[in-house]
């Protein structure tokens, strides 16, 4: 290769094969939204053990249940902009010391207004792991597989959750529930170490914001053993200019300001629904005069269905328009919220009706995640994705409150879960919106916001 050679960096990650450094790269992301969904998950199950030793009531824990919730939407909001402008993997590794920390440090407190704030300031760390996680898999996988890397990365977050339910049952018990606390702090802050010397930067953002590093090639040379690097300079076909405007005010420019507002509809409306069932569909079965191993099986379909459902939607999306298959799985959703509603007398329909809506609702969040950070331009993904996430916590929030309120108006199981139709169709509305406004974005390839907005790639010398 000539010394004169340009390499556009995402051509030669999306030629070449799934390489076993990129296995590594969305393994080790993997394992951080684990981490992630571990630490948010324990304060609710440490919760029965904490209201009974310290004697509290529903409404006095009731702050400390959100707390990280409230903390996990300022931390998105925060972590966006830093990601883009000083890095991916050093907001991502700072994010996990600092989460690490905050849960350690709630395991030692001996007051409910400490922990709740200890609660919070874990949620800050959490809300920043998560952005960066799915923008550097995203950046490091080729475009014909993308959505199918980031949504099978993001079930990392299931299985994270579902062991803090495992080790909780068996720890809390033996050593009570401050154990539970400091395993979610050890861990992290030891990972945070070896998320440090394996992670690599994101090459995307080297070259945006430090073209003349040299981690650039070292780490294409691993990504892409075979290429011919040596002296070859390197570009990503985005606009140099976008570098000097803030990723915050990237996301309301045009041509990306419409989808900025519809895919904070589709996450808010989403993620309403994802936490309303989560927290209160055991409740809701229990109050339906179900037993409570029945409540619980059918309950944890849910999880299964969102799990299934994110693979799947993520392959769909790499072979199909990613609009259209988030759309028509949303809207596939009201179909199952309608046979939960009308036939939950019927134990079999029901699963089928729980499953379908996790595989539906779960699912297309997770492909949502993916969808932000295949729209969004390097400059600012990292802030697309974060916001998008933070407008969805909120939504998460009211969600979390709409339960208890539509419980405690008097409304009964049909009517709280046919409720829940209302926000599916206001998600698939604003997805369907983005593939009217956007049709370039083709069958999952470059997002139409990066093909509208970016220049032309110029084309890589030979060699």
């Amino acid at each position: 290769m000539s010394s004169t050679a340009k390499v556009d960096v995402q051509q030669l990650i999306d030629s070449g094969r799934f390489t076993r450094y990129q296995f590594l790269i969305a393994f080790l992301c993997f394992i951080i939204i684990a981490i992630d969904g571990f630490d948010t998950a324990i304060i609710g199950f440490i919760a029965p053990s904490l209201r009974g030793e310290w004697h509290l009531s529903p409404q006095q824990l009731a702050p400390l249940l959100s707390a990280g919730l409230v903390g996990l939407a300022f931390g998105s909001f925060l972590a966006g902009p830093l990601g883009d402008r000083i890095g991916r993997k050093t907001i991502l590794v700072v994010s996990v010391l600092f989460f690490g920390i905050w849960s350690l440090a709630s395991a030692y407190t001996d007051s409910l207004l400490t922990l709740t704030i200890f609660r919070f300031l874990t949620g800050l760390g959490l809300g920043g792991a998560m952005p960066n996680a799915i923008t550097l898999t995203s950046e490091y996988a080729p475009q014909r597989s993308k959505s199918t890397v980031v949504t099978i990365m993001f079930c990392g977050f299931t299985l994270g959750s579902g062991l803090g339910g495992v080790l909780a049952a068996h720890m809390i018990p033996e050593y009570g529930w401050r154990s539970v606390l400091l395993f979610g702090g050890y861990v992290p802050m030891a990972c945070a170490v070896v998320f440090y010397f394996l992670l690599p930067e994101s090459v995307r953002f080297l070259v945006l914001r430090r073209p003349g590093s040299k981690q650039i090639e070292a780490t294409l040379r691993r990504v892409a053993p075979h290429a011919q690097l040596a002296g070859a300079s390197f570009f990503i076909p985005e606009p140099p200019a976008a570098v000097r405007r803030s990723p915050v005010a990237q996301l309301f420019a045009s041509p990306l300001a419409f989808g900025t507002l519809a895919l904070w509809a589709a996450f808010f409306m989403s993620l309403l629904i994802v936490y309303l069932l989560t927290n209160w569909l055991p409740t809701l079965f229990k109050d339906a005069g179900f037993p409570i191993a029945k409540a619980a099986l059918v309950s944890a379909m849910y999880q299964v269905g969102g799990t299934v459902g994110a693979i799947v939607i993520g392959r769909l999306m790499d072979r199909f328009n990613p609009y259209r298959v988030l759309g028509l799985s949303y809207l596939c959703a009201i179909a199952f919220i309608a046979l939960i509603g009308f036939q939950y007398t019927d134990l079999t329909l029901l699963i089928v009706g729980v499953t379908g809506v996790g595989f539906c609702i779960s699912g297309s969040q997770i492909g949502a995640n993916a969808l932000a950070a295949a729209f969004y331009p390097t400059s600012n993904r990292v802030t697309g994705v974060s916001w998008a996430l933070g407008i969805g916590r909120c939504g998460a929030i009211l969600g979390s409150l709409m339960g208890g309120a539509l419980l405690g108006a008097g409304l009964g199981f049909s009517a709280i879960i046919l409720l829940l139709a209302i926000p599916a169709l206001l998600a698939s509305i604003s997805i369907f919106a983005m593939f009217v406004r956007y049709p370039r974005a083709g069958s999952g390839n470059a997002s139409a916001a990066g093909d509208a907005g970016s220049a032309p790639a110029s084309t890589p010398a030979s060699t």
